[in-house]
């Protein structure tokens, strides 16, 4: 089982590149070549800039399934794809033990981080966003990206061992974001209104689940690059939060980029393949983030609600195995939602036949 889940997780070779954040410390006047990414869609710009919308989990919690904030819960999914939690239940001290550990881990020396570094042919590790040619620009970030769910899919050399005092808090950070991810999924398929929400919950339970913690290093020319390029996450939802309160998150709505301005004491969260985002970086400060990624079962079959779909009301999308749509997702760029693309089913209009 654990040859077929890293079979099912490893990506194309890519370019070796050397740590950003090292590169940084030779104090650049100008960014080079390789991470010159002009032309980006500008951020749109409104008298008034319109806010993320912000749920409150006491409130959904407390209220019944006619409620006004289940409501705004399911407009926020469909018209945002994304929307701040706030009175989450996760401990705030707990969550600013993190901080300072992921904060310490990137002041290790190199020697020391490249014990994780990301091996050839592979997602998970220490450094550099992968990358599949020569001519592909890189995005400003290095990250630490590891699997940490089902408890065999973990690589003994990462999380296993993290110092100790990271691994710890980690794992208290993890098994309670768990069960938070658990609960936003219920009350999503009670937005839904599903008529059994255990057809979430239960290819969610004990699934995939991975972690990305990102480092943007101040650059001297900002307007020039891009701290991870517009995408999509491969994941039924991701639970973000900032390590210091530093903005560069944007998401695209309606056709138009938005700045996410991050709540105090919430998480964002972020629905899937539904929502196309990007980070931007400033000359002036870090920015650090953690991102924990929750995927169904690999084995379970992902794609439209069973009961959501009927002769009348056809599939708008395909169904996948799990480890079928990571295999595929990975083995590409990151470039917006084409491959949410991939997985629409078109119709013939003249008789009702369908191609894939």
């Amino acid at each position: 089982m654990m040859a077929t889940t890293h079979e099912a997780i490893s990506v194309a070779p890519s370019v070796p590149v050397l740590s950003l954040q090292e590169l940084v410390k030779e104090s650049l006047s100008q960014v080079p070549d390789r991470y010159v990414c002009l032309n980006q869609d500008p951020l749109t710009l409104f008298d008034e800039m319109p806010a993320v919308p912000v749920i409150d989990l006491k409130k959904l919690a407390a209220e019944d399934i006619t409620s006004s904030e289940l409501e705004k819960l399911h407009s926020s999914c469909k018209e945002w794809g994304l929307f701040q939690l706030v009175n989450h239940g996760v401990s705030s001290s707990m969550i600013e033990k993190l901080k300072a550990e992921i904060a310490e881990f990137f002041k290790l020396p190199l020697e020391e981080k490249a014990q994780y570094q990301r091996k050839e042919g592979e997602a998970e590790g220490y450094g550099p966003i992968r990358y599949l040619s020569d001519d592909q620009k890189l995005d400003w970030v290095d990250r630490l990206y590891f699997m940490s769910n089902p408890l065999h899919v973990r690589k003994p050399h990462l999380m296993p061992n993290f110092p100790p005092s990271l691994r710890d808090t980690m794992e208290l950070y993890l098994a309670e974001v768990q069960k938070l991810s658990m609960k936003i999924l219920g009350s999503m398929a009670e937005a839904l209104k599903l008529k059994d929400k255990k057809e979430i919950e239960e290819i969610f339970d004990d699934g995939l689940q991975s972690v990305r913690i990102n480092y943007y290093p101040p650059c001297p020319q900002p307007e020039k690059v891009i701290g991870c390029g517009s995408h999509s996450d491969a994941s039924g939802i991701t639970i973000l939060t900032q390590v210091n309160q530093v903005e560069g998150l944007q998401f695209k709505k309606d056709g138009t980029w938005l700045p996410v301005n991050p709540h105090p004491d919430s998480f964002l969260v972020i629905i899937g393949d539904a929502l196309e985002h990007r980070v931007t970086v400033n000359s002036d400060t870090e920015r650090i983030s953690i991102a924990v990624f929750f995927n169904p079962k690999l084995e379970a079959n992902i794609g439209p609600a069973t009961t959501l779909v009927n002769p009348q009301i056809p599939p708008l999308f395909k169904t996948v195995t799990m480890k079928q749509y990571i295999k595929e997702f990975f083995s590409r760029k990151l470039d917006g939602k084409t491959f949410l693309e991939t997985m629409k089913i078109n119709y013939k209009a003249s008789n009702g036949d369908c191609h894939m």
